[in-house]
């Protein structure tokens, strides 16, 4: 599936990281892993780590689909606030959502501390307007009940500290920033170390779940055995479910030039290592990328039909910088590079992951939908390892299919 448009800046920063082999003979193994993203690379780590013997699956390079089109905004706050979460699931529900994903951010920069690859962050959250900031606000004093770490950021300081031309907004931790790519690259490796095999250029054509265990026939006629699968495809996952259980969306996103005049400069050393996202849907969201350029992404729209997609890049890049100079004014920015990709949102923004009724026990599925995806997929690869290894795990039934009925 044709997951991305234009040219996503991780894959020109880093290039081919490593070449991983087409599967060349049948296998056999406690666990296929297919997608070879950050997901997949993800449970790959996590299930190698407990004994598991393991191989993954791309269809393409690793780490060459949704994964080099994110933004990589690793944060703790969610995409659906606290208080309209609660809402749907019950607040305990969403207390245990919310301080899972801090906790997996946290964990998320103690496995990358490399400067190439990721480091601790903070997330800025703003607002324009009055009644963003009133929801804002709310939403802060609930999180700060929480014991989460916030603090409350006005009109005046956001201006003086930041540059940021906006009404009010949320400083939160823990949040990371991180090369999804590299990051990618380096968990297979891990994985690799102990014992996983990872194949590129390898399509699986078909499942066939049995009773004791799953076989992958692939589009080449070669065959895998395992006893699980993991479906870490992102929201290509779906063709492997009964039904769809996520909408397709598309995010547009470019890195800027250089930055290298004076008032830019300032304002790139005050956001240096912060995550900014506004509360306004479609949203701005930006990041530094570590060598002096800014990555600014937003414009969501519902389009997943590629042709679309990949025609609509240079509108909307030229709009996000429009968007960017309103907020900073201090800002002059032209685009060096700029790229789309599609993504799977569910109605509550949060991850399905595991088996799903009309599949079996033995086919689990990470789907880490929504703009917490790489926080999320480090919780589904430790979730997903507990159901193998036949525990249950406190957010299966949060995280799982069973809770569509309530999102409907």
């Amino acid at each position: 599936m044709d997951v991305k448009s234009g040219t996503p800046y991780w894959t020109v920063k880093n290039g081919l990281l490593r070449h991983f082999r087409r599967l060349g003979t049948n296998a056999r193994c406690d666990v296929a892993v297919v997608g070879a993203g950050i997901t997949g690379a993800l449970v790959a780590d996590e299930l190698t780590r407990r004994g598991y013997e393991v191989v993954v699956l791309d269809a393409c390079e690793a780490g060459w689909g949704s994964t080099a089109a994110s933004a990589a905004l690793v944060q703790g706050a969610l995409d659906t606030d606290l208080i309209d979460l609660a809402k749907i699931h019950g607040h305990e529900s969403a207390v245990r959502a919310y301080r899972a994903c801090a906790d997996a951010v946290s964990a998320i920069a103690a496995r990358f501390p490399a400067p190439e690859t990721g480091h601790d962050a903070a997330s800025l959250y703003f607002g324009r307007r009055g009644s963003e900031c009133e929801k804002l606000r709310r939403d802060y004093e609930f999180r700060r009940w929480m014991g989460l770490d916030v603090d409350w950021v006005n009109k005046d300081d956001l201006q003086a500290c930041y540059g940021l031309r906006a009404r009010c907004a949320v400083l939160g931790r823990p949040a990371a920033l991180i090369d999804p790519y590299r990051a990618t690259h380096d968990l297979l490796a891990a994985a690799c170390g102990a014992g996983a095999r990872v194949h590129a250029r390898t399509r699986v054509a078909r499942l066939r779940v049995g009773a004791r265990g799953v076989r992958l026939d692939t589009s080449n006629r070669l065959r895998i055995e395992a006893r699980h699968v993991v479906v870490a495809t992102s929201h290509a996952a779906q063709c492997l479910l009964p039904a769809p259980v996520a909408r397709n969306r598309s995010t547009y996103a470019l890195v800027t030039n250089p930055i290298d005049d004076a008032a830019g400069l300032r304002v790139l050393d005050a956001v240096r290592n912060l995550l900014i996202c506004e509360t306004a849907r479609p949203c701005l969201y930006m990041r530094a990328t570590g060598d002096g350029r800014l990555m600014i992404g937003g414009e969501d729209d519902d389009t997943d039909v590629p042709a679309r997609r990949d025609a609509r890049v240079a509108v909307k890049a030229e709009r996000l910088l429009r968007s960017a100079h309103r907020r900073f004014p201090d800002l002059r920015l032209d685009a060096a590079f700029a790229w789309a990709g599609t993504f799977a949102e569910t109605p509550d923004r949060l991850p399905y992951f595991g088996p799903h009724a009309l599949t079996g026990n033995r086919v689990h599925y990470a789907m880490p939908c929504g703009g917490n995806g790489i926080a999320f997929a480090w919780i589904g690869a430790r979730l997903i390892a507990d159901l193998i290894d036949g525990r249950e795990h406190p957010l299966a039934s949060l995280f799982g299919f069973a809770r569509m009925q309530a999102c409907r």
